[in-house]
């Protein structure tokens, strides 16, 4: 197989590709936006940091001479998304997307549907409660519009600058997680209420699990609009496009 594929990743999925492009012996570059401290090693040469938007991309590609971009980032890395489809619409690279399937709501959940952060926010009008906040880092600051509730902020790196919401306490972990370990954690912490993004997958799927168990309300941040590309779900299906492209 003649490619130099650029992973574009962050996720347990663009993960398990590493791994079986590094089998295969397959050329590959992993890329990491950069926003995790102590990202995980990669058995294929790895880059962290942004391309410099639509261009700058275009012109990686063009330098690197990239033959196939395998978009499996995070489904809420919009932007990086929107940017390698139009870098790669540019240069004529082919693009696919390595996207796990949405959560669905099953018997026994509680939630509500928002379609962004700020109806997230919105969300929690109400009177004081302890709110899980399983989003990371970059949004956790929004909440600081509801500063009545106490926030439990799991994090993958503590954060070097104090979190704006007044009331919280951090939870340093990495997942997967598991549906023991979450059901422990809401009820060490008293949680009331679980605020998630439909990330999807299995890694983060067990806060959902415990939160059916406990009967706890989860606001569910509903995935953005992404553009459409050939998408695959699993491993086995990104090597299958490769054969045709």
């Amino acid at each position: 197989m003649g490619a130099n594929l650029l992973v574009l990743g962050g996720t347990t999925e663009a993960t398990a590709l590493a791994r079986a492009l590094a089998e295969r012996s397959v050329q590959a570059t992993f890329s990491y936006a950069g926003r995790v401290e102590t990202p995980r090693p990669q058995p294929i040469p790895h880059r962290v940091g942004g391309f410099g938007g639509v261009d700058g991309l275009a012109t990686y590609l063009s330098d690197h001479n990239i033959t196939h971009v395998i978009d499996a980032t995070h489904p809420f890395a919009a932007q990086m998304s929107w940017n390698a489809f139009h870098a790669c619409r540019q240069t004529g690279t082919p693009l696919l997307a390595l996207t796990r399937a949405p959560w669905g709501a099953q018997t026994g959940d509680n939630w509500r549907h928002v379609p962004d952060m700020t109806g997230a926010v919105a969300a929690l009008d109400g009177s004081a409660q302890r709110v899980m906040l399983a989003l990371g880092r970059l949004h956790m600051d929004a909440f600081a519009a509801q500063p009545q509730h106490h926030y439990v902020l799991r994090l993958v790196d503590a954060p070097k600058i104090a979190p704006a919401v007044p009331h919280h306490t951090v939870v340093v972990a990495r997942g997967p997680f598991s549906v023991v370990g979450d059901t422990a954690l809401f009820k060490q912490h008293n949680i009331d209420m679980v605020v998630c993004k439909n990330a999807g997958g299995a890694g983060a799927e067990a806060k959902l699990h415990a939160a059916r168990a406990l009967g706890l309300p989860v606001v569910m941040i509903d995935r953005p609009d992404l553009p459409t590309r050939d998408n695959v779900a699993t491993v086995e299906g990104v090597f299958d496009w490769l054969e045709g492209n």
